[in-house]
């Protein structure tokens, strides 16, 4: 149900961001999805591979400082109001969403997000509870 992200912190400098990327093309490790933040010092690039161990040691092999946290790719109707419906169901429960980000290609009909929350664990309880599809890794994996 959880899939695994790694945030790689950079510095705010241009050029930054070859080297992470660089890295994992040299290690033939594919980038599934990304999302790129920043503040006025730093950076923080998330993205989800399929082989995610591997990229968190080529990667801090290479100097990057590297955190993996838990994420959900949860399936969201692909219409006008549809993230507004997966609101309306979490707001009850008073989960936090910490970011989220949308996948690139779709899973059926459907958008895919990437959804950080304080307590994916409970959040998955209630999203399932209100009939929303959590994606698997492995069915995440497949639809990249």
């Amino acid at each position: 149900m959880k899939l695994k992200q790694l945030s790689v912190f950079l510095e705010n400098k241009p050029g930054r961001l070859m080297h992470p990327c660089k890295v994992l093309a040299d290690a033939g490790i594919d980038i599934l999805t990304l999302c790129m933040a920043d503040t006025e010092k730093f950076g923080i690039l998330r993205l989800i591979v399929q082989d995610w161990r591997g990229a968190q040691k080529v990667l801090e092999t290479a100097g990057c400082v590297v955190n993996v946290t838990d994420v959900l790719a949860l399936e969201i109707p692909d219409r006008p109001g549809g993230l507004m419906g997966i609101l309306t169901i979490l707001e009850p429960s008073q989960l936090n969403i910490e970011y989220m980000y949308a996948f690139t290609l779709k899973f059926g009909k459907n958008a895919v997000m990437i959804v950080r929350f304080d307590d994916p664990d409970r959040a998955i309880k209630v999203l399932h509870d209100n009939g929303v599809r959590v994606l698997k890794a492995v069915t995440f994996y497949e639809c990249a």
